[in-house]
């Protein structure tokens, strides 16, 4: 059996800075690798978890020039935890700010989760400029997909964890989680705000992997980090990311001619399988790599050597 692929070493970036997006808004954004090399862009979760110095390690850094930001509210971007005008929208032209920055004509789209769900509606919307994708933990933000996490589903396989979640939230308002929460998340009451924010996230966080993580956990209920996540995904999901119903899945087809690799783990409890199933399917020009034994996070060891893998792979196709 072939040993599985680990992560390139850590690399500092050669460049940052701090993109004026307008709209009382600066994103963060960093390069690193090869300058000039294969342009890829990569695309944290959340919407809200930001990057972190293992996002740049995905790529072969004597090939590819990446490109890394905090999304609108999150990480390094300023102001923190806002939702003002931060929507999918506002986050696509993003994006093609920072490509018209890199100056690339094309590239290499890489994200997982949330980053996931924002790839394939920039994709869908500026399919020239990209030239292959690579995602994982596939998220449509279908009706059927919010639910499952914040009402029913995952509930019964976490019955413990999913009780700490609802303790904020009286019973008359567990009717509609996502709302509930809202209100908290919106309130001027600060600790309400902070109260709420950690067990939304930390719901998230004892979750998404196959197996407990205390180091993960731990991250999740970091307040400064809780408040961003959590308003922002709330505010994201609480809207339906501004997306008609199956819109991602509708529009796939846009993608024709796009090379990609899907790749999801068999037990991803926030993001269903089927909904890889359900992309590859719309999508066939893209690979799908079901990894068993594997949860949600890019951390499981066989998700991890499945998007080094890919990435590789696209060097070589790409150069």
């Amino acid at each position: 059996m072939p040993e599985l692929r680990e992560l390139y070493p850590p690399i500092s970036p050669y460049e940052t800075g701090m993109l004026d997006v307008g709209d009382g808004h600066q994103v963060y954004y960093e390069r690193s690798g090869k300058k000039g090399g294969i342009p890829a862009v990569f695309l944290h979760g959340g919407p809200g978890a930001g990057c972190n110095p293992d996002s740049r390690r995905y790529f072969d850094p004597s090939k590819y020039d990446v490109l890394l930001f905090d999304q609108r509210g999150c990480g390094r971007s300023t102001p923190h935890a806002s939702i003002e005008n931060n929507t999918t929208w506002h986050l696509v032209a993003d994006i093609e700010r920072l490509r018209e920055i890199m100056g690339a004509e094309r590239w290499l789209v890489f994200g997982g989760s949330w980053g996931s769900t924002l790839a394939l509606a920039y994709a869908e919307t500026h399919p020239t400029r990209v030239s292959a994708m690579i995602l994982r933990g596939i998220y449509t933000v279908r009706k059927a997909e919010l639910d499952w996490f914040y009402q029913f589903g995952v509930s019964e396989m976490f019955p413990d964890k999913w009780q700490k979640f609802q303790a904020p939230i009286p019973e008359s308002e567990r009717g509609n989680m996502v709302a509930a929460y809202y209100k908290r998340l919106t309130s001027d009451d600060e600790a309400v705000k902070l109260e709420a924010a950690k067990a939304w996230t930390i719901w998230e966080g004892e979750t998404i992997t196959l197996l407990p993580n205390a180091a993960m956990t731990a991250g999740f209920s970091n307040g400064h980090f809780a408040l961003a996540f959590a308003r922002l995904e709330n505010h994201y999901f609480t809207h339906n990311c501004w997306l008609e119903e199956g819109q991602l899945l509708r529009d796939a087809h846009k993608l024709k001619g796009i090379p990609g690799a899907i790749i999801h783990g068999r037990y991803d409890m926030p993001c269903p399988l089927r909904n890889a199933f359900l992309l590859h399917k719309a999508w066939p020009a893209a690979s799908l790599h079901v990894v068993e034994g594997a949860g949600h996070t890019a951390g499981e060891p066989g998700i991890r050597d499945q998007l080094v893998l890919a990435a590789d792979r696209f060097a070589k196709e790409l150069a």
